[in-house]
């Protein structure tokens, strides 16, 4: 997603406080207040997907919580999916980050749909042995910008190269 401020003050345009920002591929201007720019925790605008993942060691990018899963789940004889407490955490962010774990992560079920949180590039492992396209095993540091608490998890079970 990115974002544009507007061209110079034209004639009959905004007053000059009213600070303006357009998401690309919207057809408008929207206001933003003045709280909203000197908040520590900008939220994202209604239906924003948030930055991409971030690619380098200790690059953060904000997105927002997408679901709050159990890592295991089964489903029933009707199809309808059965979450498997006890068998660790799983999160999925709008952005389409992934985070997993074998423990139970509390932060993490104390999260809720659309809380901001910032994800933070903590560790990239060295894939060098593995298929070219294998990414696996990176571990980002998130912290959900509502509750405040924090967690560092990989991206998948197991990291590059390995089952």
């Amino acid at each position: 997603m990115a974002f544009q401020f507007p061209p110079a003050r034209r004639r009959g345009g905004p007053a000059p406080w009213i600070t303006l920002l357009r998401i690309r591929g919207a057809t408008s201007w929207r206001p933003l207040g003045l709280a909203w720019l000197l908040s520590p925790v900008a939220l994202l605008p209604a239906g924003a997907q948030g930055a991409p993942l971030p690619q380098r060691l200790g690059e953060c990018r904000r997105s927002s919580v997408k679901e709050v899963l159990y890592r295991l789940s089964s489903t029933d004889a009707n199809g309808v999916l059965i979450p498997m407490p006890g068998s660790g955490s799983a999160i999925t962010f709008s952005n389409g980050g992934y985070q997993v774990s074998y423990d139970t992560v509390p932060a993490i079920h104390r999260s809720r749909e659309g809380d901001a949180v910032q994800l933070c590039m903590s560790f990239i492992p060295d894939c060098r042995q593995a298929a070219k396209d294998d990414r696996r095993g990176r571990r980002y540091t998130t912290r959900n910008l509502r509750t405040g608490e924090a967690w560092t998890l990989p991206d998948s079970q197991h990291a590059c190269g390995r089952a």
